[in-house]
Formats: C-alpha cells, structure tokens, sequence
C-alpha cells in the first residue's frame, strides 16, 4: 500500500522556521522524482520545490528561492523542505508528491498545515 505521510506542520511566527517531513512506503522511493507543493485558502495549489531521483536537480518556486531547501534521504524513504525566514504569505497545506517520469504515475499525501502568525 502506497503511503506518503507529510509532518512537522504547525504554528509558527514571522521569521520563524520549520522543517516538514514526508515518509514514503509501498513503491521504489529512489526513482521517483519528489516535490512539495502548497494550497492557501481559495488559491490553486502551486509547486513549491522538487528534488530529482538522487538530488542532482532541485528547483524551487521563486517566492522560496534562497528561503526553502529540499532535500532527500533515499536511505530513510524520506523527502524535506527546510522553511526559513517564513512569511505569512507562506501559510497553507503542505504536500508532497512522488512522480515517475517514465510512467506519469503520481502518488500524494494527505497534507500538513503551516500557518505563519503572530
């Protein structure tokens, strides 16, 4: 059973940080292609960061350049997105996704929230 279970969400003020987790079981974590997208409320869910198969190639969405870093452990099933200096603007759900690009198969999860507020 596919399973991608997101953690590390929470409340957080301005300038604060987070570090969220995403644990994957049920398919070959190492080939799949890992990103973190973000949903606020009544806007589209947009890419925030996407990390390739052995982490040779990582881009970020321009609002988290220089802010966010992600991250892989192939090893412990597990991808990260390390949030710094957060904004308000960055409160939403977080998810992550595993996409094999052979194939176009796509797996989520359920998400985690992350508010930033003082």
């Amino acid at each position: 059973q596919v399973q991608l279970v997101e953690s590390g969400g929470g409340l957080v003020q301005p300038g604060g940080s987070l570090r969220l987790s995403c644990a994957a079981s049920g398919f070959t974590f190492s080939s799949y292609v890992m990103s973190w997208y973000r949903q606020a409320p009544g806007k589209e869910r947009e890419l925030v960061a996407s990390i390739t198969t052995s982490g040779g190639s990582i881009n970020y969405a321009d609002s988290v350049k220089g802010r966010f870093t992600i991250s892989r452990d192939n090893a412990k099933n597990t991808v990260y997105l390390q949030m710094n200096s957060l904004k308000a603007e960055d409160t939403a759900v977080y998810y992550c996704k595993a996409f094999y690009w052979l194939s176009g198969r796509e797996y989520w999860g359920q998400g985690t929230q992350v508010t930033v507020s003082s």
